[in-house]
C-alpha cells in the first residue's frame, strides 16, 4: 500500500474519530497486537499528530498545542468539577500587575506607536489622503461609500449572518460555567468580548471561530469537560487578586463628559473608577465583576477579589489578512497560510458612520492615540462645529488603539464601552474592545489586507 493511500485512509479514520481522543490515546485492535515496522506519523489538517501502521490503520492520535495558547499548562487529573482556583492564586503570567497607566505596555510591539498626526499632516504620516479618525457623514454624495447597513447609534445590533446558536449550561452553576466557557474561548484567541457569564451572539460567534481554528467543539453543557479544558489551558477560570496601592491611586477622572468640547478640555481620557479599570484588565463586564464580589471594597488596597484568568495575549503568529464580517459583526485574522489565528466580536459601522466595502490595507498603527474630531468629515456631535483634539486614554472615542486603513478616515480601533461591542450600534468604523484591539495591533503590520464582507 502506497504512502498516499495510507495517508488518505488515516484522514478518513481520524475524521470518524471526531478528534475526541485524549493525547496519545491508542486505537486497540484485539486481532493484531504487534503493528511492527513501517509506522508513519504526520499532521492532519487540524494539526493533530496521526500515527498509522504499514496497513494504514490509525494507531494513535495526539492533539498537540496547535499554536501558542494563553497560559498553557498540562491537563490535570479528573476529579470534582472546580471552576475556581484557590484563594491567593493569581492568573498565570499576571503575577506582577501594572498600574492603570501601564496596563497597555507596547514596548514589545513591532509597530509604529506614535500618536495620530494632527489635522493636515496625514501626508507626513504616509497615508494616502488627508482626513481624521472616524468616518464621513452619510449623504455626502460620494459613490465610494455604500448605503449604510447599520442601525442608529444605541440601537440593538441585528446580524444578517449570525453564528449557529450554542447550547449553554443550565442549573444553579450555569453562570459560572458560562464564564468558564468564555475564558476558554478567550485563551484560545476566539474572543467572546466581555466575560459576563451570559450566553449570546458573541459567544456563538466565538465558538464557531474556535471550531474553525482547532477542528474541535466545546461541549458547554458538560462541566467536567470544561474543567479539563481549563486545566489544559491555564488552570481555573476564576482566581483571586489583591488590589494594590497603584490600582487605587489611578490616575482617574471624576467623570467622562458626553460633549466632545468638554472631552477635549480634559488632560486625559482616563478610567473613572477602580472597577472599570480592573474589569478591562481582566476582560470582564464591570457589572459581572461587582456581582461575583458582593460587598468588596474596591477602593481599599489589600482587598482580595475574584477575577477571571484569561491568560496571555496571542503571540508567535503574524497576521497576513483580516476579514471584517459585517453580517456576523466579527473581525477574523488569518496568517499567510490561510489559518484562522484570532477572532474578535466587533461593531462595524452604523447609520451615522457606515463602514466601507471591498478590500483595503492597514496603513498605520497608533497606540494610545489622540482623537481629532472634525464635524465636516466626522459625524456631527452635539453643537460642536469646530475641529477638536481629544486626548488619549481608554475612555477616548477610539479607545487605546487606532489601526488606520488605506481608505482615509477609516480604521479598526478600541472603545470606551466594551460591554456594547457586538450588541449595539455606535459611532465608529470597526470597533473592538481595547484588549482585543491591542492584541490585533501587535499581530499586524502596514500592508496587511483588510477585506470587508457582507
Amino acid at each position: 500500500m502506497g504512502k498516499g493511500t495510507v495517508r488518505a485512509m488515516a484522514f478518513v479514520l481520524a475524521g470518524l474519530s471526531g478528534f475526541s481522543l485524549p493525547a496519545a490515546a491508542q486505537v486497540y485492535d484485539p486481532y493484531y497486537d504487534d503493528y511492527g515496522p513501517g509506522t508513519e506519523s504526520f499532521r492532519d489538517e487540524f494539526g493533530n499528530i496521526v500515527t498509522v501502521d504499514s496497513y494504514g490503520r490509525v494507531i494513535a492520535v495526539e492533539r498537540p498545542a496547535e499554536r501558542p495558547r494563553r497560559g498553557q499548562r498540562d491537563r490535570g487529573p479528573s476529579g470534582p468539577v472546580v471552576l475556581e482556583g484557590r484563594v491567593g492564586e493569581v492568573p498565570p503570567g499576571l503575577d506582577d500587575y501594572a498600574s492603570p497607566a501601564d496596563i497597555y505596555d507596547y514596548r514589545d510591539a513591532p509597530v509604529d506607536s506614535q500618536p495620530l498626526p494632527p489635522p493636515g499632516a496625514w501626508d507626513q504620516a504616509g497615508l494616502p489622503d488627508q482626513g481624521t479618525t472616524g468616518s464621513i457623514s452619510p449623504g455626502d454624495g460620494s459613490q465610494a461609500y455604500p448605503a449604510p447597513g447599520g442601525g442608529l447609534e444605541g440601537q440593538t445590533m441585528i446580524e444578517s449572518n449570525p453564528a449557529p446558536k450554542v447550547a449553554g449550561p443550565t442549573g444553579k452553576n450555569a453562570k459560572a460555567e458560562i464564564a468558564a466557557l468564555q475564558v476558554l474561548l478567550d485563551r484560545a484567541g476566539a474572543s467572546p468580548g466581555v466575560i459576563d457569564g451570559r450566553m449570546g451572539g458573541n459567544v456563538d460567534k466565538a465558538v464557531a471561530a474556535y471550531k474553525e481554528m482547532t477542528g474541535r467543539s466545546i461541549d458547554a453543557t458538560n462541566a467536567q469537560s470544561l474543567m479539563e479544558e481549563l486545566m489544559a489551558t491555564g488552570g481555573p477560570a476564576i482566581v483571586t487578586y489583591e488590589i494594590t496601592n497603584e490600582d487605587v491611586g489611578g490616575p482617574y477622572v471624576a467623570a467622562i463628559p458626553e460633549d466632545y468640547a468638554h472631552k477635549a478640555a480634559l488632560p486625559a481620557m482616563s478610567y473613572e473608577r477602580v472597577t472599570e479599570m480592573l474589569a478591562e484588565r481582566f476582560h470582564m463586564d464591570e457589572a459581572y465583576l461587582k456581582e461575583i464580589n458582593p460587598g468588596a471594597d474596591f477602593t481599599r488596597p489589600g482587598t482580595q477579589i475574584k477575577v477571571v484568568a484569561t491568560g496571555d495575549n496571542v503571540t508567535g503568529v503574524e497576521v497576513a489578512r483580516i476579514v471584517a464580517d459585517k453580517g456576523r459583526e466579527q473581525v477574523r485574522a488569518y496568517d499567510a497560510t490561510g489559518r484562522l489565528v484570532a477572532a474578535y466580536p466587533s461593531s462595524i459601522g452604523s447609520t451615522s458612520t457606515p463602514s466601507p466595502s471591498g478590500t483595503v490595507e492597514v496603513a498605520r498603527i497608533a497606540f494610545d492615540p489622540n482623537y481629532t474630531y472634525n464635524p465636516k468629515i466626522n459625524f456631527k456631535q452635539g453643537d460642536n462645529d469646530k475641529i477638536l483634539t481629544i486626548p488619549p486614554g481608554p475612555n477616548g472615542p477610539v479607545g487605546t488603539i487606532w489601526i488606520a486603513l488605506s481608505k482615509p478616515t477609516y480604521g479598526i480601533h478600541g472603545t470606551p464601552e466594551p460591554s456594547k461591542i457586538g450588541k449595539t450600534n455606535s459611532h465608529g468604523c470597526v470597533r473592538l474592545t481595547n484588549w482585543d484591539a491591542t492584541e490585533l495591533a501587535k499581530l499586524v503590520k502596514p500592508g496587511v489586507t483588510v477585506e470587508f464582507i457582507d
